[in-house]
């Protein structure tokens, strides 16, 4: 992966993780609402993303960004515990773990499927 390319997602990454932790601790009668999507998938869709551009951007052990991953979704989680109009809740942690699991997934295809291109 090019130098540049590679900054260039490491930043989309961090600006990626600011943006939920913001959207998630903003107190709910103030957040913007996106449509008729649950909390939970929310949730989910954030963590796919987040966990796709962490390995797309790091070459991080798996143990390592699942841990980073799963201690961001916990650190969430209590941050909403102090937020007004929040509250904290284990499944969202759970629909965090999906999205993690269908990040990873979506990350071993994109290798795949590069893997594939480079040797045709």
């Amino acid at each position: 992966m090019p130098v540049q390319y590679s900054k260039n997602i490491r930043f989309i990454f961090w600006l990626a993780l600011v943006v939920s932790y913001i959207s998630a601790i903003v107190p709910q009668d103030v957040a913007p609402t996106l449509g008729d999507l649950s909390d939970k998938t929310l949730h989910f869709l954030a963590f796919s993303i987040l966990t796709f551009l962490l390995f797309l951007s790091y070459r991080l052990a798996l143990r390592k960004g699942i841990f980073f991953l799963l201690f961001y979704a916990c650190f969430i989680e209590f941050s909403q515990y102090f937020t007004p109009n929040r509250c904290a809740e284990w499944l969202d942690i759970v629909a965090d773990s999906i999205g993690i699991a269908i990040g990873l997934i979506l990350y071993a295809g994109y290798k795949k499927l590069e893997e594939i291109c480079e040797n045709s």
